[in-house]
């Protein structure tokens, strides 16, 4: 395999989670009685512009069709978090009535809803069905498409260059990454600001967070990938915040290269600096995550086993694509785990991919009273104990199972 941003051949293995089918292919009473698709699982990182990437095996359209289920609305934290993202930019750039907003992976309208009540002009661009209506649902223009530099033109020439750029958690996630930067140099405007979040792989490394691997996420990155790839698609990284969301994240501020309207920030220097200092430009970085990996994965597994002998239950939360990396690279089934709660009404009645475990609503936990609830997104730790401090009234303890096995 070749690098998608370089073209080299990739020979430094990452990690091997073995095979699994697509995180977020969610399965139905029907399709529970029909084969599924798995593709292997492995993540290799090029030596010459130390892009992590997972190999190619499943194209976009099969991982993002009309029935993806991830909804972005659904967690209160990521929703403040949205809003105050918007509050942050809209200040900083002088966002008016005037302005254009673009979104990339818009969702169901998380962010933009936040742009909207502002009276900021605003557009999505998101390719799944299901969440595309519901961001129209809110009153937001979006086009149901795949990004990249042909949409970008598409809308200059409509009038619709932007402003402001957003692309949360979708940079990891699209096949040709050129091409898909390169669409944001097109969209742009002479001043305008283009803003990525994407988890560091500095913190996936060094927090094992090997269940943030999956079939959707073709690409890891660190800032000094994100900024070679950048640079030769016209674009200039000015700024860099370090987030707490998904386990730890960057926020990338870019403008076009041709433009020098933003000043670049000493903040770019020193993380670019921190990357090399941890080790990242090295194969030595990356050499131990494999056997970390199996490791947790162990840990989890005994404590499932030990808790099915000592006659305990263990029910699960949060049927989110990271949990169904663990359970699969586990070998977990409903023998362990009898059901996973679920918000989502989209989730509810479906069954996990591979694991085939049921997703049931909420109300269940308080019919079946479980010994043990394994919050599956850990990254949203805090405020699903809270959400679940009830359950501790008949004793239940809460389990995550990243950086390592914990029970609280």
């Amino acid at each position: 395999m070749k690098c998608r941003h370089c073209g080299s051949e990739l020979q430094l293995p990452m990690v091997d989670l073995g095979s699994a089918p697509p995180s977020n292919a969610y399965l139905t009473a029907e399709t529970l009685h029909a084969p599924e698709k798995w593709f292997p699982l492995r993540v290799l990182v090029c030596e010459q512009c130390w892009l992590a990437q997972t190999e190619d095996f499943a194209q976009a359209d099969e991982l993002f069709d009309a029935e993806y289920a991830y909804f972005s609305g659904f967690s209160s934290s990521w929703l403040q978090h949205s809003e105050a993202y918007v509050e942050k930019v809209a200040e900083r750039f002088q966002l008016d009535d005037r302005s254009h907003v673009v979104e990339v992976a818009a969702n169901d309208g998380y962010l933009l809803q936040y742009v909207k009540a502002r009276g900021v002009p605003c557009t999505g661009v998101e390719p799944t069905a299901s969440t595309a209506a519901a961001a129209r649902a809110k009153g937001i223009p979006v086009i149901e498409e795949f990004f990249g530099e042909a949409l970008a033109c598409r809308l200059v020439q409509d009038g619709a260059g932007a402003d402001l750029t957003a692309a949360n958690n979708v940079l990891a996630h699209v096949p040709d990454i050129n091409d898909f930067v390169s669409g944001f140099t097109h969209l742009l405007k002479p001043r305008g600001v283009a803003t990525f979040e994407f988890p560091h792989l500095q913190r996936l490394v060094a927090e094992n967070q090997f269940d943030t691997i999956y079939h959707e996420h073709f690409s890891y990155l660190s800032l000094s990938a994100v900024e070679r790839i950048f640079a030769r698609n016209g674009l200039r990284v000015f700024d860099v915040e370090e987030l707490p969301t998904h386990g730890g994240s960057l926020r990338v501020y870019a403008q076009r290269s041709d433009q020098g309207a933003h000043p670049i920030s000493a903040a770019v220097a020193a993380l670019l600096e921190q990357e090399r200092q941890a080790g990242m430009l090295s194969a030595d970085y990356y050499a131990s995550f494999q056997a970390r990996t199996n490791r947790v994965k162990d840990d989890f597994l005994g404590f499932l086993l030990q808790a099915r002998r000592d006659g305990r239950r263990v029910a699960a939360y949060g049927a989110a694509a990271k949990g169904n990396t663990l359970m699969n690279y586990a070998g977990i089934r409903p023998d362990l785990i009898p059901f996973v709660v679920d918000r989502n009404p989209a989730k509810q009645g479906k069954f996990m991919p591979g694991s085939r475990i049921p997703i049931l609503g909420e109300e269940v936990l308080q019919q079946e009273k479980p010994d043990f609830i394994l919050i599956l997104p850990w990254n949203l730790r805090e405020e699903i104990m809270a959400q679940l401090d009830y359950a501790r009234s008949w004793g239940a303890r809460f389990v995550t199972v990243v950086p390592e096995l914990r029970i609280a």
